[in-house]
């Protein structure tokens, strides 16, 4: 599914990513961890277009995305509240993805929302509310939601965890792994959240310094004991 090449990007004189080969396998649930500035947010970027290396490239379903649009179909993210059109309430937003997607009718729309209702948990809709005024925790839902609207096979989340409580984060966890199994889609998250992305990451990539230092399979947690004993040390 995605094919890392050689890719660098550095900021001045720091080194923002350095990964000379990477792959991401069709189905994988992807945990990216590291301290701050390990370069989690730029790889992101650069797989979204939003960012281009200095040197190599990306492939998403063998599509360069710097290079064609072909893969913004069956690829839904989350980064940060930039993704939102904020002086819309929540509705408006919906319904204009669904527009966008050619689904015209307000029932297909509600039918695409319902699997989330738990998770926006009765404080997003209904609220006559701009998405701008919304909590932090809120507009991270409608972000979420949202990257999920249109059942990508391509999920990236960054920091989906952010700014949700206790509950919300468990139901986020169970929505990202049934969604995973239910449809077969790869999933990125990126975590400062050690716990959650254990529980719910199939393999676990650690970077530092925008080097990718582990690629750790996560059978049954597997992953735990070696991960904390790295955030005991490093971090």
């Amino acid at each position: 599914m995605i094919t890392i090449s050689n890719i660098k990007k550095a900021f001045g004189q720091t080194i923002a990513s350095d990964i000379p080969s990477f792959q991401v396998n069709d189905g994988d649930i992807l945990g990216l961890v590291g301290n701050n500035g390990a370069g989690k947010t730029t790889l992101f970027r650069m797989l979204l277009d939003l960012l281009k290396p200095d040197e190599g490239s990306v492939a998403l379903d063998g599509i360069n995305p710097a290079e064609s649009e072909a893969w913004k179909d069956k690829t839904g993210a989350y980064i940060d509240d930039s993704f939102l059109i904020d002086f819309l309430t929540p509705e408006e937003y919906f319904a204009f993805l669904g527009k966008i997607s050619n689904i015209s009718q307000e029932e297909e729309v509600e039918a695409r929302l319902k699997p989330y209702e738990r998770l926006a948990s009765g404080e997003i809709f209904g609220q006559k509310k701009l998405i701008r005024n919304l909590s932090a925790g809120n507009r991270q839902k409608v972000g979420i939601i949202a990257a999920l609207f249109n059942r990508p096979q391509l999920v990236i989340l960054d920091e989906p965890f952010n700014f949700l409580d206790p509950s919300s984060q468990n139901v986020l966890k169970h929505i990202l792994t049934e969604y995973n199994r239910e449809t077969g889609a790869t999933i990125l998250i990126s975590s400062h959240n050690l716990q959650h992305t254990i529980d719910i990451s199939t393999r676990i990539a650690l970077l530092e310094k925008g080097q990718i230092i582990r690629d750790l399979p996560n059978t049954d947690s597997s992953a735990k004991t070696e991960l904390e004993h790295y955030f005991d040390t490093e971090g």
